[in-house]
């Protein structure tokens, strides 16, 4: 910016304007002699200021002419400037003083040309440089919204005002503040670009500051004290201690579960809360809402005893169960397998929904763990006190198979009403690798009743016992030396099992079925191939038929040897080799097998109904951990 004491000359440097000089020379004047006329002159010059161009004078309006008015600087002409420059023109009046700013000394015309505005925008740029350099208090108004904040006037120059600037607490309505006049403090004044930022902020900030130290030098555990909400988020609630903020966490806020702190408090709310801990190095205030309530625990063994009928809302439900609140701050679990008397239920969503008010009976309450367990179906006889009569034991029912597991087959008898076959009691004779073999899902079977176990509610089925033990019969038809034609069913580590003509599974062990050791049965002894052999075991006891092929082949000539070498693609060896290992082999320490035998590890029978649901789920029911004060600690780590 040029100076405002000199102006640029049409070459470009700076030289002093002056009004023009009268040559005396050129004057012709009959009543004064040159002596006189010149100091007339030096007098005249005298009445005029010295104007510069781009600086600010002082001036007087003379005439006020329409939307016109005239200023005498002081020059040999008058200035005219329009009353919209002007911020208060109805106000003004002839005889007033007033700053201008000179843009031209002339113009094309000769004319003086001045700016009122200008002059305004120079005097607020000093004003508003001279707040920022003494961090002054200056007014401004807050002229429109945009992006962010608001547009600031401060006497002509707009500033920006950050939403996050306007107050302490969260703004929810801005249109308030449109046109409201307000005191500011300058933050940032940015010359090359004129930007200015401003704050409000700091003003309440700095007004409340006394008030924040001297609560903070007085704040202690135990403390209740009036707070009003700021702030709620989805894991707690911000809330104004009169210049300091805390946090109350979600969990503090009420001992019953709640889905958002907004279901608790709303903004504004003036409410009592109690100071929880607070943190003098890092000024930091835990509050609580609930903990000015008694706990519902404390007196629970006055509301509730072991037997009674409550209802409440479903307000969460696991795989394991379902919880429903009782009152505030009193949850019980409805275990799964408390749901039903007979049904198998596999997630409580088949009988409750979350929201939903249900009834159910105390089954157990814990004081010191504040665990409370219920039922729902205790609510109605148990239907296992009537089975009996309905199924008494060794009575004959049909029935659809409802479920298959890898210990045995679940069998509805009634709607509600199953039982299990247990692997062992689908057949007299056959071993059973893979039950789905035997029978399929939704199959109707005929089945006896076992057993009732009321108390744990399980009922014992069987199938074979369908038709008599068929070992009685077979004990003629398999007595040692017989000679059978086996078909292979499954290879196993110790031999093969195969299938003889009666529908009854036998036992090759390894060493009677070659004279050398084999690797690998799987691969030589393919299921569905037959091979001949020779019963050395009976015993209907154990349910247990011993077959050997070499007993067999001990008595064949070379050609059957070979052949069965050949088909099963053996080491050779001779009938000879044969005889010799029949005469040394003592077959029976080396058979251990019996026809009730699994494969696998026996598996274990479930002892109770709960057992079984869990088997049948496969899943490990576990109780839920908690995790709500590690999330608490998490989130008040980040206030």
């Amino acid at each position: 910016m040029t100076s405002p004491t000199d102006t640029p000359n049409a070459n470009g440097t700076i030289e002093e304007v002056k009004p023009p000089v009268i040559k005396t020379k050129d004057f012709v004047a009959k009543d004064y002699s040159e002596e006189e006329f010149k100091k007339y002159i030096e007098l005249y010059e005298k009445t005029f200021n010295v104007i510069k161009e781009n600086e600010i004078a002082k001036g007087k309006v003379v005439a006020i002419s329409g939307n016109d008015i005239l200023i005498d600087i002081g020059f040999k002409s008058d200035g005219r400037v329009s009353i919209d420059e002007f911020p208060d023109p109805e106000n003004i009046k002839i005889g007033d003083e007033v700053e201008i700013f000179v843009e031209k000394i002339e113009d094309r015309e000769g004319q003086l040309i001045l700016s009122r505005k200008r002059a305004d925008i120079i005097r607020n740029w000093e004003k508003i440089t001279q707040a920022k350099e003494n961090d002054t208090v200056i007014q401004g108004k807050c002229v429109r919204r945009i992006k962010g904040g608001f547009v600031v006037d401060l006497g002509g120059i707009n500033a920006f005002l950050p939403g996050s600037q306007i107050d302490t607490k969260p703004i929810r309505d801005y249109d308030v503040y449109v046109n409201k006049m307000l005191d500011f403090k300058i933050l940032k004044i940015n010359h090359p670009n004129e930007n200015i930022i401003v704050s409000h902020k700091v003003l309440i900030e700095e007004s409340m500051s006394e008030q924040r130290e001297k609560l903070l030098t007085t704040l202690e555990s135990g403390q209740v004290m009036s707070a009003t909400v700021k702030a709620i988020t989805d894991f707690g609630v911000f809330v104004d201690l009169g210049g300091v903020d805390g946090l109350i966490h979600i969990t503090d806020l009420s001992w019953g579960r709640i889905n958002h702190p907004s279901d608790v408090v709303q903004l504004d709310d003036t409410i009592e809360v109690k100071v929880l801990e607070y943190d003098k190095e890092k000024k930091r205030v835990t509050l609580g809402l609930k903990q000015l309530q008694p706990h519902p625990w404390e007196n629970i063994e006055e509301k509730l005893k072991i037997g009674d009928k409550v209802s409440g809302k479903v307000v969460s439900i696991t795989d394991y169960g379902a919880f429903i609140e009782i009152e505030k701050g009193i949850e019980g679990l409805i275990h799964i397998s408390e749901m039903s008397w007979t049904q198998h239920i596999t997630n409580p969503t088949q009988v409750v929904a979350m929201g939903q008010v249900v009834e159910a009976v105390v089954l157990s309450l814990d004081k010191e763990e504040k665990k409370l367990s219920l039922g729902i179906k205790q609510l109605t006889p148990n239907p296992w006190q009537s089975l009996l009569e309905r199924f008494p034991v060794n009575s004959k029912h049909k029935g659809k198979v409802c479920n298959i597991t890898n210990f045995g087959v679940f069998v509805e008898l009634e709607d509600g009403v199953d039982g299990l076959i247990h692997i062992s009691d689908l057949s007299w004779t056959k071993k059973i690798f893979n039950i789905e073999d035997f029978v399929k899902l939704g199959d109707e079977i005929e089945v006896v009743i076992l057993g009732i176990d009321v108390e744990n509610q399980r009922i014992a089925l069987g199938h074979k016992q369908l038709t008599p033990n068929p070992w009685e019969k077979l004990t003629d038809e398999f007595k040692n030396g017989t000679e059978v034609n086996c078909k292979i069913i499954k290879a196993i580590e110790k031999g093969i099992i195969v299938e003889l003509p009666a529908v009854v599974d036998g036992f090759i062990p390894a060493s009677q079925l070659s004279v050398s050791q084999v690797k690998n049965f799987a691969e030589v002894f393919k299921p569905g191939e037959e091979l001949m052999a020779e019963v050395i075991e009976f015993d209907k006891e154990s349910k247990k038929i011993v077959l050997s092929a070499l007993e067999y082949l001990k008595d064949k000539d070379e050609k059957e040897v070979s052949d069965y070498i050949a088909k099963f693609k053996l080491k050779k060896f001779t009938l000879t080799d044969v005889i010799d290992r029949t005469k040394s082999s003592n077959t029976k320490e080396e058979v251990d097998f019996k026809i009730d035998d699994v494969i696998e590890p026996a598996q274990k029978l479930p002892e109770t109904k709960k057992e079984i649901n869990d088997e049948v789920n496969a899943e490990v029911i576990e109780e839920p951990k908690d995790v709500i004060t590690e999330e608490k600690n998490e989130e008040s780590a980040n206030q």
